[in-house]
């Protein structure tokens, strides 16, 4: 029999460790099939976060380090400068890179490194308990804004793609969503193309990908998904903030 649809080899065979209903897991293999879709599998470093990916040097089949919080932007400029070759790729959640790391993520992109960042937004800090985070919406709950996100006493969200599209070192900013098929799809086109991006030298790439967290957001799966299309979407529009070709 015909083998249609397979595990990508750029995965570990190994159970994650993500909550379900958490689109982690779909992201990843994403990113595995691109980097397998382009044939760099032997050149691919990753950089792992710490949150809920803290963990990600597990699940991929490729050289990986660990960076400190927010960090890992400094780790993969020096990886890529160090060794310009190899096809460098960072993975970040939103409390990873817009609130720690949110200078790490602007110098590196205004300085055009040659690195690829996977941004995970779920609009909340996932493995620390819930918190608020830069992307959390207006209104929103999480364990420090128990009453909702006020943008009169906590400030408004952080468009990160905006932002760092506003910077001349980028030549690839795109928001995408995998809350349905069609949607995993564009995403993993998009994430392929960043990279290409990065064999071809041309500078940043960063694809950010809105994401659930029904844990912390204290719904079912399906309800998660439901909220990403009703909420979170109209807040971050899908689509290139910035590309040159």
């Amino acid at each position: 029999m015909a083998i249609v649809f397979e595990k990508p080899k750029m995965l570990a065979d190994v159970p994650l460790h993500y909550c379900p209903g958490c689109t982690h897991g779909i992201i990843h293999r994403l990113v595995a099939e691109a980097i397998e879709g382009l044939n760099v599998q032997d050149k691919a470093i990753g950089v792992a976060p710490v949150g809920c990916a803290v963990f990600a040097y597990n699940y991929f089949n490729c050289d990986m380090f660990e960076a400190a919080h927010g960090r890992a932007p400094a780790v993969a400029t020096g990886i890529k400068r160090a060794r310009p070759d190899n096809v460098v790729f960072t993975y970040q959640g939103d409390g990873d890179l817009a609130s720690i790391g949110a200078a790490e993520i602007v110098h590196a992109a205004t300085r055009g490194e040659k690195i690829t960042v996977i941004f995970v937004n779920n609009a909340i800090y996932g493995m620390t308990g819930g918190q608020m985070a830069p992307t959390t919406l207006i209104g929103q709950k999480s364990t420090t804004s128990p009453l909702g996100r006020d943008a009169e006493k906590n400030g408004y969200p952080i468009r990160v793609s905006e932002m760092l599209a506003t910077l001349d070192g980028p030549t690839l900013i795109q928001r995408v969503s995998v809350h349905d098929v069609k949607h995993v799809i564009e995403a993993g086109k998009a994430i392929k193309k960043a990279f290409q991006h990065q064999i071809e030298g041309r500078g940043f790439s960063l694809i950010e990908v809105l994401s659930t967290c029904p844990t912390n957001w204290g719904m079912t799966p399906k309800e998660s998904m439901d909220w990403v299309v009703q909420k979170m979407i109209p807040q971050y529009p899908l689509g290139v903030k910035k590309e040159v070709l």
